[in-house]
């Protein structure tokens, strides 16, 4: 039987070194209730009241005390910049017209690749290269931590 995860526990509030680790894309980083590995090969399963984005250095404490170290995945990404903030700012309009997850930089915007976007961008003069990173994409406004 898996030991249970009750409680996320912010990087800012991590009590030190964490027992075992997981590695998850930012997709699978949004939790409330899922059954997973860690890199050590132990079954967890994760029981929260409420969902949950964890950050990449967040921890999952265990029912036994023990923590886990929740560890952001390289993912393929697009990394979008414009030819002025006022450039870049209406990429990111477009962006989230289309309710696509991202991530903003100070001076670019990361999405996941899809080459159909990445046409869009094209044509709206964007410079599109291809990247690979820990993707931490903003939170919509209704979404808690």
């Amino acid at each position: 039987m898996p030991l249970r995860g009750i409680r996320h526990v912010p990087l800012s509030m991590a009590p030190g070194t964490a027992f075992d680790a997981i590695t998850l894309d930012a997709q699978d980083r949004h939790l409330r209730r899922k059954l997973i590995t860690t890199g050590g090969g132990l079954d967890v399963l994760v029981d929260l009241g409420l969902p949950v984005f964890f950050e990449d250095g967040d921890h999952l404490e265990l029912e036994d005390g023990r923590f886990v170290e929740v560890i952001a995945a390289e993912e393929d990404l697009y990394e979008i910049r414009g030819a002025s903030p006022a450039h870049v700012a209406m990429l990111a309009w477009h962006i989230g017209n289309r309710h696509l997850a991202a991530e903003i930089a100070h001076d670019c915007i990361l999405i996941r690749r899809d080459p159909v976007i990445r046409d869009m961008l094209v044509r709206l003069h964007a410079s599109v290269s291809d990247l690979r990173a820990a993707f931490d994409p903003v939170h919509g406004a209704y979404h808690g931590h």
